[in-house]
Parts: C-alpha cells; structure tokens; sequence
C-alpha cells in the first residue's frame, strides 16, 4: 500500500487542472443547449395552442365580443314535427353576471317527419345522424362534450300509437348516445302541447324585449302545425283566470318572475289534421277498399291523390249546387263546433301568427314572402272567398287552397278574434326563428343549472 506523505496533501498533477475546467465547460454547454431548445419547444406549444383557441374564438364569436369577458356556449333542439324533423343550433353568449344573449342560430330542416318511419325505425336514423352532421361543422369540437342535445316530439308522435312513438324515440337517442354531445337521460322525449306553446311563446317575448324588460308588454302567439294549434297569451284579465276551463292555465318561472299563462294546445286541429278530417278521413287509417274522399272544399271537378302521414288518399270535389266557399265553411264549422273554448281577451292581446298561418298569407299575397308583414283576421276570409270562387270554374294549382283558408278564417273567429283583429305574422325576429324551439331550448338549459356556461 502506497504511504501518504507526512503533509497531509495530495499532489495532483498540473495537467489535471485544465482538462477538468474543460470537462466542466463541456457540460455546462450541454445543459444550456438542452435547456434552451425544451424551452423554445415549449413555449411553441402554448403559443400554437393559444392562436389556436383565438382563431376559434374569432370564428365563432361575435365582433367586439374579445375585448369582454364573456362566455360562450351551444344548444341544439331537434323539433320532430308532424311534417319533418329541424334542427337548431343556439350560440349563446354570457357576459359575466349577466343573463345570456342569443348571438346566432343555425337552422336545417328534413322531410318527412319521424312519424313516417312509424313501421321501420331504422330508416329515421340517417336523417338524424345527416342534421347532427351540422351541428358538428358549427360547433367548436372543443365544445362538444359540453353542448347539451335534445329531441322534441310534437304533434306528429303524439298521434301514434304509444309503442310506435316509443320505439322511434329509442332510436334515436341511440343515435344522439353515440355522438359526441350532452346527452341526458330526458334528452328524447314527446313534448305535451302545452309546453309547445308556452316554449313558443317564450321565444317571441325574449327577441321583442318582453322577458328582458319588465316594463314592456308581452304578445300573445299563435301557432298552427300541421297536426295541432296552440294559442298563449298573458292575462291581464282577472276574469280570464277566473273562467278558464281547466288545463288552460299554465305558471313559467323565467328570469326570475313568475308567469300565469293561458295556454293550449289543440291536438287535431293543426292545418293537416284539419284537412283530413274535412274531406272524411280519419288520422292513421286509410281509406276502406281504396275510398274515394268526396268533398265540398274542393272544386268540384278536381280528383287526385293526397298523402298524409305516409298514407296516400283518393280524393275529389263534390259537384254539388250552391257556393263553394259557404258549403265549404259548413263543412269546417262541424269540424271545429264545441273544439275550441273561446276567450274574450284575446281580442285585447297583440299577437304574433306563424308556421302555416304565415306559409297561407305569403302565398296568397297577403303578406310578403320574405318580410312577413301585418294582416287583419278578415283578409283570410277574404281570400277564402276569392279562391274558392275562383275554384268553382277550374281547379287551382293548390287544390287545398280554398279548403285551408276557410279552415284558418274560421279557427280564428273561433279562437274570439273579431274581424278586424290585426295579427302580425313572421318567419324570423332579429333573424331567429319564431318557433318553440328557443324557448324549449332555455328551458332545458335551465333545468341542467347551465347558467354557467362552459369555458370557452
């Protein structure tokens, strides 16, 4: 074993010194290299993320809105109609605080309506699988998860059989359980129709200014669907409370107040229902032995063929002497007798008329196709007559017209309208449509204490 000097120290050789100061610098380097490229890398990586999130910022919200802090967020209602399936996509946005604005809406609709596909469930999935397609192109994807997606049912279910209408709505929450939405256990249902009026009737108020604005009044609506009608208005009537039958009466909590709404729903009575049920048909049964529909709402030498609900009628006019329009009116008054409670308030109520009320007056030229515009009750008895008269001679293009505008003039005077009610009538307010599906889809939201929005 080698003895350590007496000293204590050990010798290292000069050489030693330079070598290690190198070895140290070398490693030094090394580090500062490695360092400096995981940091670039990194902050790369957040820098790309954030443009990203802007660009999806910029794209899907509205000018100006960056520069608040305000949060966005989606809602999508399929309204499943007796005529075909729509879908809306709601952009909501929330400044902090406050009550959420709506700032867009997308809109796709499809024929025919789910009721069709009554006897085979699977051909209504690609339709419903076609309408989420669009909600995936407009929404973020980084919002999908927290989008919540619902399917509402009207008229057209309600008239099914129970295990029919049962089994197309388990479809397709099938189809809604396998995108890539919020989907609740309630998020397919049948909507009773009182809760489609009261729905529509919150989508009005809310693009007027009813419901943000306490001191403005509110409107009454009207809408007629092709199986069912609703009218909703507020009372401001202690008598209308007071005398209204039972199931006409309806309380809505929204933005913190109270309302007690009259509010029904006619199922039956929608325009296509209505049809049927004047030329003698009855709703989901064909014709014995291939029967012929005779009626006197129609010209009196027009037959052809109809299709309601995927049943497909004979139908023709009946040559019988006298006026068109008045045997016409006959035959909707036996329709509508002792159907409709009638209430003298309505009278009072500024109302707001949509859907087949609206399609009727555009093309008869009562109102502008595109605009919309006002009208009073009067003008659709007018051109009941007008057409109807003109029928006597020769079938028109839309051998239905005389029938469908009688059918209308007269549920209005039904529903307590004078003839000289004025009624607006609209497709859009403020570009959104004026269908139930805003206010439902409020509702729902509400319900999943969604309020808070999802961040953006």
């Amino acid at each position: 074993m080698r003895k350590i000097p007496n000293n204590g120290n050990l010798r290292v050789p000069r050489v030693a010194y330079p070598l290690g100061l190198l070895a140290c610098l070398f490693i030094y380097i090394a580090y500062i290299k490695w360092h400096w490229a995981s940091a670039t890398q990194a902050f790369l990586s957040i820098t790309e993320a954030a443009a990203g999130a802007r660009r999806g910022q910029q794209a899907h919200s509205p000018p100006g809105a960056a520069a608040r802090a305000h949060e966005v967020f989606y809602g999508i209602m399929f309204d499943a109609g007796s005529t075909g399936t729509r879908v809306h996509i709601f952009q909501f946005t929330r400044p902090h605080g406050e009550t959420p604005t709506l700032t867009r809406e997308t809109f796709r609709a499809l024929t025919p309506g789910l009721s069709a596909y009554a006897d085979d469930v699977e051909k209504s999935a690609p339709g419903i699988q076609e309408l989420l397609g669009v909600a995936k192109r407009d929404i973020p994807s980084g919002l999908w998860q927290a989008t919540p997606l619902v399917l509402r049912a009207t008229a057209g279910l309600r008239l099914l059989p129970g295990e029919k209408a049962q089994k197309l709505l388990q479809k397709v929450k099938e189809v809604f359980e396998a995108s890539p939405f919020l989907v609740g256990t309630d998020c397919v249902s049948i909507m009773n129709g009182t809760d489609e009026g009261v729905s529509a009737w919150i989508t009005v108020n809310f693009l007027t200014g009813g419901l943000r604005a306490p001191g403005r009044g509110s409107v009454g609506t009207l809408d007629l669907g092709g199986g069912s009608t609703q009218i909703t208005f507020l009372p401001r009537v202690e008598g209308t409370l007071q005398t209204s039958p039972p199931g006409y009466l309806t309380s809505l909590q929204m933005f913190n107040r109270t309302y007690k709404l009259y509010s029904y729903s006619y199922l039956g009575l929608g325009l296509m229902s209505a049809r049927l049920a004047v030329l003698g048909g009855k709703e989901g049964k064909p014709a014995e032995d291939g029967e012929e529909l005779v009626s006197p709402c129609l010209s009196p030498g027009f037959r052809g063929e109809w299709s309601h609900a995927e049943i497909t009628y004979r139908v023709s006019g009946q040559k019988a002497a006298g006026n068109l329009y008045q045997l016409c009116a006959a035959r909707v008054s036996e329709i509508l007798r002792d159907k409709v409670h009638r209430t003298e308030e309505a009278k009072d109520v500024d109302f707001y008329a949509f859907s087949y009320y609206y399609d009727l007056a555009a093309n008869v030229g009562l109102i502008d196709a595109e605009k919309g515009g006002s009208l009073v009750v009067a003008d659709f008895e007018i051109a009941a007559k007008y057409v109807c008269r003109t029928a006597e001679a020769q079938p028109p293009h839309n051998p239905f017209l005389c029938l469908d505008l009688t059918y209308v003039s007269l549920l209005l005077r039904e529903f307590g309208f004078p003839r000289d009610k004025e009624l607006k009538l609209t497709q859009k307010i403020d570009n959104v449509e004026t269908s139930w599906a805003l206010g439902a889809t409020f509702h729902y939201i509400d319900s999943l204490s969604r309020w808070k929005s999802p961040t953006s």
